[in-house]
């Protein structure tokens, strides 16, 4: 029953207040950060996640489950790599970050991606596997002018200034 209980509550606490949950765990977190819907897997001690990052739906994986295949042979055997994310970084819905990954600084990681490999600072990186695309200074360039300056008004608000501009009413 205590069992069931402490469950429910690391589930409430994981959906509520996802920054304190990952802390809790043992997941070194930085100021400012957002976490939606993020897993760790058994080893969260070993993330590291910088100021102002921001995920949703992203699986970080510190080991490498496919040394199942030896476990026969090495009973013992683990492959367990930390993962280090930078300041100032957005990792898109769905994305997973894999043992031993770096992500520098200033880095936007595209939605679905697979993070299997250092991605340097100041860029765009998406796919599978994650490969830079673009420069984040290229990326600016491009979004800046497309964007709409709504952060600030209310859902009311927002929704008639969107359906004026993208259906012209």
């Amino acid at each position: 029953m205590f069992s069931v209980i402490n469950r429910l509550r690391a589930v409430l606490k994981k959906n509520l207040h996802p920054e304190r949950y990952a802390r809790d765990i043992g997941v070194t977190l930085g100021k400012g950060c957002r976490l939606i819907k993020v897993d760790f897997s058994t080893e969260p001690y070993l993330v590291t996640l910088g100021d102002h990052v921001s995920a949703t739906q992203t699986r970080f994986e510190t080991h490498d489950g496919a040394v199942w295949v030896f476990r026969d042979q090495f009973p013992e055997i683990d492959l367990v790599r930390p993962i280090t994310v930078g300041n100032n970084v957005f990792i898109g819905y769905g994305s997973i970050i894999l043992p031993g990954v770096t992500i520098g600084d200033n880095v936007v990681i595209g939605a679905g991606s697979v993070v299997a490999r250092d991605i340097p600072s100041d860029c765009v990186a998406a796919g599978v596997p994650a490969r830079v695309i673009k420069s984040i200074t290229e990326y600016r360039d491009k979004v800046v002018p497309e964007g709409s300056p709504t952060k600030s008004l209310s859902d009311a608000e927002k929704r008639a200034y969107y359906l004026k501009k993208f259906r012209g009413r």
